[in-house]
């Protein structure tokens, strides 16, 4: 599980620095905007799979409806996106603490990253009209 988590955890950060590095905006720096979006989520799961794994019970609902990896993965696309249905609740201080790490960084990355990528974009076209 650890491998797993340290393959992800390189491959978002390639990820994010590569659309952070990019100096024109086209299809791939938008399809690794997205890919970077899903390695976090991916992250998240687990973070979410390993705390569940270490202390059963950190989530309630987890055990009700699907298996551990099902409701993990979708615990942590749920609160990244911060839509939050409650089905899914952090009971213990890892789960709660967690989910707080989640969801601030889906805001974070769709703030800042998702930010950087439409102002090069804007500045891109602006350089295209005023060659005009």
């Amino acid at each position: 599980m650890s491998a797993y988590f340290l393959f992800y955890a390189l491959v978002t950060v390639e990820l994010i620095k590569q659309v952070w590095k990019s100096s024109v905006v086209n299809g791939n720096v938008i399809i690794g905007l997205i890919s970077g979006y899903i390695s976090v989520g991916l992250l998240g799961f687990f973070i979410c799979i390993s705390i569940e794994m270490i202390s059963p019970g950190s989530f309630l609902g987890f055990t009700e409806g699907g298996t551990l990896t099902e409701n993990a993965m979708y615990y942590s696309y749920i609160t990244l996106l911060t839509i939050g249905y409650g089905d899914l609740l952090p009971v213990s201080s890892a789960a709660k603490n967690a989910a707080i790490l989640i969801g601030l960084t889906g805001q974070i990355y769709l703030v800042v990253i998702t930010a950087i990528v439409i102002g090069k974009y804007i500045g891109q076209a602006k350089i295209v009209n005023k060659d005009q």
